[in-house]
């Protein structure tokens, strides 16, 4: 495979960069129709939940909506139930019923001829008082049609109503629309944050104006050749407008590392006497192979997610393999043929200083920061490990919640509609818990009566509407209103606790805070699968890389601790709310349930992918003969900066997400950063090399037929013999001559 990129990359540059040019405008012209193909819906649902199949059910044999979508809020001077309010109630309803996506309203005359009935056949239950506490505001409940997308209807109403200072539109729909709308804004924003801040850090940290733009142009191609192929999946799949996000960060921030890993290894060959020809064999024989298993590592750990039915998670899987791929594609391809192309001009526009060849092996920090660690490895072990350990306690006490308008930014006209139905009205919830029991004619009443009333003296039982039966589907359905917020524990007690009621009949229960509760469960369910995904597939391919059986269990233990202190963090700053000034955010008192499944996939891949490069560098050393303690202690040094380099640039990629107004996006760039630096400092500066010495030759262990199949597959670091050796100047030896190693124990 190398042998072929290396043909390709000296036979045809000039044909691979024309190709790769006219390849980025066809699918950057493509991809970018996507975002307005992204549907804004509830990314979150499980599709085959009690929630769901409640929903369905009612759904379909009412020909509307089991909850309102929209929200129309009126503002009447002279009071909800005067004549002057009553009339503007229904000259607006009569104009919301005509739109076509509408199954029907539900406004105060309703709710108050429904209370009247009430009364007169002495029934239990109760309505929801439709006018505010002081009497001035009311609300019109607007239900979709089902199978149709219900924010076109808020667009549509805001449309009609024009001009009309006392009508306001919100509810679910329209706030997921915002969410949807301010995820692409944010998106554009944290782009122009972070593209030129890169720039800078780049130019010092790839030593040069040309080569600092090499990583921009890759990214750019990465993430519009993915834009392009999500969109052709998107056809089949319908994907998360969230996608979005982690295709533009991760395009970005795997383009920087994989350049940095191949480009830094071009200069180094090039230091060492070689033409660019013979830099470019050896560096895509090392560096190239290098960034193939990261690629895969990284995918690997991201294609877990596609065990969680949710549009969120799979989109995330989807979205983030394939930016992984494309990153390494494209490096493998377009790379070499430009720097075969530019040689040794890939220093161009830089200082002299900075045109220097970088330390020798046996004199710099890194190199001596990692001898300093080995001599005091055991020290090291228990205070890194320590640290981490206690930085990860605080996620025992994690709590999660879910997603409504509330984590919009402030002055958003849903999040304030929502904010007032929430206080100003004594019995209301933008979507109420509804109870639907199947198989019971109409003649069930009595037995319907008695269960609403056991579910009546559960705690936290605000109040239970009239059950209203369709008897031509033997169908009932009531709505029930916590005392506690929406999303709260209490709430979602409750939803656990009806459900333990016996019911008359086959029963399902809906509404937001079911769909959490049913969320937690399906993540709960299908997490064990998740795991054994990315620790199957990290052992395969560190094994196959390294050729040890050690080596990739210590790599998933250091994972899970760097993981652990992330998730800490993120429980101690979004869950205990600090930090909030800084961040700009309003803690919701929890982390929203998918990101620690995210961040987890997306943090371990970017972990081994570091792993990776420093494993290479450390078996290229054992593979040259070097001892284990010198392999060690060279591969860092030769890795080390940019290793922190890399960490540092994709966390200005993925960190420039802090700035999103929407917290959960917040904390996708706060968690992701915070894991990034802390395996790229404290577990690759201090814990590879403390374990590494305290483990000496059983590092490199492996059963004996698992040894025979990797030699046999013939994956080490080496590169073929050059084609020009007479090309390259003589080199100091890596080490002074050593003892051969000890054998291997078996």
């Amino acid at each position: 495979m190398f042998d072929a990129l290396t043909r390709l990359a000296l036979g045809r540059s000039r044909a691979v960069l024309i190709g790769a040019f006219i390849f980025f405008l066809l699918t950057a012209a493509f991809g970018a129709g996507l975002p307005s193909r992204l549907p804004a819906g509830d990314a979150f649902v499980v599709p085959a939940a009690d929630s769901t199949r409640a929903s369905a059910l009612f759904e379909a044999v009412s020909g509307s909506r089991a909850a309102p979508g929209v929200f129309v809020l009126v503002d009447t001077p002279t009071g909800a139930r005067s004549e002057e309010g009553l009339r503007r109630v229904r000259a607006l309803s009569r104009r919301i019923e005509k739109d076509p996506s509408v199954a029907g309203v539900f406004d105060i005359r309703d709710a108050d001829a429904q209370a009247e009935q009430l009364r007169k056949d002495g029934a239990t239950g109760e309505i929801a008082d439709f006018a505010s506490k002081d009497g001035k505001l009311t609300y019109i409940a607007v239900f979709g049609k089902p199978d149709l997308d219900e924010a076109p209807i808020g667009k549509r109403l805001q449309e009609a109503f024009v001009g009309l200072d006392y009508v306001r539109i919100g509810g679910p729909a329209p706030a997921a629309q915002s969410i949807a709308d301010q995820v692409v804004a944010d998106l554009a924003a944290a782009e122009m944050i972070a593209f030129p801040l890169l720039f800078i850090l780049m130019l010092f940290v790839f030593r040069g104006v040309v080569a600092a733009l090499l990583p921009l142009i890759l990214g750019g191609m990465t993430i519009v050749a993915t834009l392009s192929i999500l969109r052709l999946i998107n056809e089949a799949l319908p994907l998360s407008v969230f996608a979005l996000n982690l295709t533009a960060a991760l395009g970005l921030g795997l383009a920087i590392d994989y350049s940095l890993f191949v480009v830094s290894r071009f200069r180094e060959e090039l230091d060492r006497g070689l033409e660019p020809a013979d830099a470019i064999t050896q560096t895509l024989h090392t560096a190239g192979r290098t960034v193939l298993f990261s690629s895969l590592t990284v995918a690997a750990a991201l294609i877990s997610l596609l065990v969680f039915p949710q549009q969120f998670l799979y989109s995330m899987a989807i979205s983030g393999a394939i930016t992984a791929l494309v990153a390494s594609s494209v490096t493998l391809i377009a790379l070499p043929a430009l720097l075969f192309l530019l040689g040794r001009r890939v220093n161009s526009l830089a200082p002299k200083r900075w045109q220097r060849g970088t330390t020798k092996d046996r004199e710099g920090f890194w190199y001596n920061l990692s001898r300093w660690v080995m001599r005091h490895a055991v020290v090291v072990t228990l205070v890194t490990s320590t640290a981490l350990l206690a930085l990860g306690l605080p996620f025992l006490r994690i709590e999660f919640t879910g997603i409504d308008a509330r984590i919009l930014p402030d002055g958003n006209v849903a999040k304030e509609i929502d904010t007032t139905l929430r206080t100003r009205f004594s019995d209301v919830g933008t979507e109420p818990i509804s109870v639907v029991i199947s198989q019971l004619p109409e003649s069930g009443r009595p037995e319907v009566e008695k269960y609403v009333e056991e579910i009546e003296q559960l705690p936290t039982v605000k109040s239970v509407s009239t059950p209203t039966a369709i008897d031509s589907a033997q169908i009932w359905q009531f709505d029930v209103q916590s005392q506690a917020s929406l999303l709260d524990e209490e709430t979602l007690t409750l939803i656990r606790d009806i459900r333990a009621v016996q019911a008359p009949g086959p029963t399902y229960v809906a509404g937001q805070a079911a769909r959490l509760v049913d969320q937690l469960q399906s993540l709960e369910d299908r997490l064990p699968y998740a795991l054994a995904i990315i620790g199957t597939s990290t052992m395969i391919i560190l094994f196959l890389m390294t050729g040890s059986v050690l080596l990739p269990i210590k790599s998933l233990i250091m994972n899970v601790l760097a993981i652990s202190a992330a998730f800490g963090i993120l429980v101690l700053i979004f869950q205990d709310g600090r930090l909030e000034g800084l961040l700009d955010y309003e803690s919701q008192g929890g982390l929203e349930s998918t990101q620690p499944l995210l961040l987890l996939a997306l943090a371990f891949g970017l972990s081994t992918d570091y792993g990776v490069f420093l494993l290479t560098r450390i078996k290229e050393g054992r593979d040259a003969g070097l001892s284990n303690e010198e392999a060690v202690a060279i591969g860092l040094q030769r890795t080390g900066r940019i290793i922190t380099a890399a960490a540092i640039l994709f966390c200005v990629a993925i960190g420039a997400f802090a700035t999103s107004k929407i917290i959960f996006i917040k904390q996708i760039g706060v968690g992701t950063s915070v894991a990034v630096l802390i395996d790229a400092t404290i577990v690759r500066a201090l814990l590879v090399p403390a374990l590494m010495k305290l483990l000496g030759e059983w590092n490199w262990w492996a059963p004996k037929p698992l040894r025979t199949l990797h030699d046999k597959l013939g994956i080490d670091e080496t590169a073929p013999e050059l084609a020009h050796p007479s090309t390259a100047q003589p080199t100091a030896p890596l080490a002074p001559a050593v003892e051969p190693p000890p054998p291997r124990p078996l």
